[in-house]
């Protein structure tokens, strides 16, 4: 399976924001997006006016890390959100909402997407009482994400759901604490998503 396994934080410093790819070290003073806030390279401090076809880019590129999915992929779920109904940026937001590592992140089993995304791959994730190892899989309303039983123990996991309860989750998911899980009560509508992103921008990259 295809991954990004560079520095992440430069793609952090790349988009000029953060984009919470390292977990904890995001919300710490170690943050290079905090200590450097200029693109990386030994080009990165000069100052040059972005064309529109670089912002638009820009902005299909931070999504894109953001939810850390490839451009194949990427492009796919545009297509996919291009021929459902309704406003195709906010139904792209959606289908990315909707990945299994995402919700996992989102519920708190994971401090970060990337981790998130490993405790999926390596078995720990239930969909519905059923084990699901893939973190592309679309989440539905209705559906119950779990911990699974024999992983409830892991010292990770359990800081991570106690951290959970301090943070909260989106309107559209509910959390349980007690039984590792949560539930998919809607999909989610674009004021939910807490993302400072104009989809439109990736609308018109690929519409080009």
């Amino acid at each position: 399976m295809a991954r990004y396994t560079g520095p992440v934080c430069r793609l952090c410093r790349r988009a000029g924001e953060k984009l919470y790819l390292k977990g904890d070290k995001c919300y710490s003073d170690k943050c290079p997006v905090a200590r450097r806030t200029y693109p990386p390279g030994q080009h990165g401090q000069r100052r040059r006016k972005a064309s529109d076809y670089a912002l638009h880019l820009q902005e299909k590129q931070k999504l894109r890390r953001i939810y850390g999915v490839l451009e194949r992929q990427f492009r796919r779920y545009y297509e996919m959100a291009a021929k459902a109904k309704g406003v195709t940026g906010e139904t792209l937001l959606q289908i990315l909402e909707r990945r299994l590592d995402n919700v996992v992140y989102r519920l708190g089993f994971g401090v970060s997407r990337p981790q998130a995304r490993q405790l999926v791959m390596h078995g720990h994730v239930a969909v519905n009482g059923r084990k699901v190892d893939i973190p592309s899989y679309l989440v539905k309303p209705g559906d119950v994400i779990s911990i699974r039983e024999r992983s409830r123990d892991l010292d990770l996991i359990k800081a991570n759901v106690e951290a959970a309860q301090q943070r909260g989750v989106p309107e559209w998911l509910s959390f349980s604490p007690e039984t590792y899980s949560g539930e998919v009560l809607e999909l989610p509508r674009r004021e939910q998503i807490d993302l400072d992103v104009e989809e439109h921008l990736v609308v018109e990259y690929y519409s080009r």
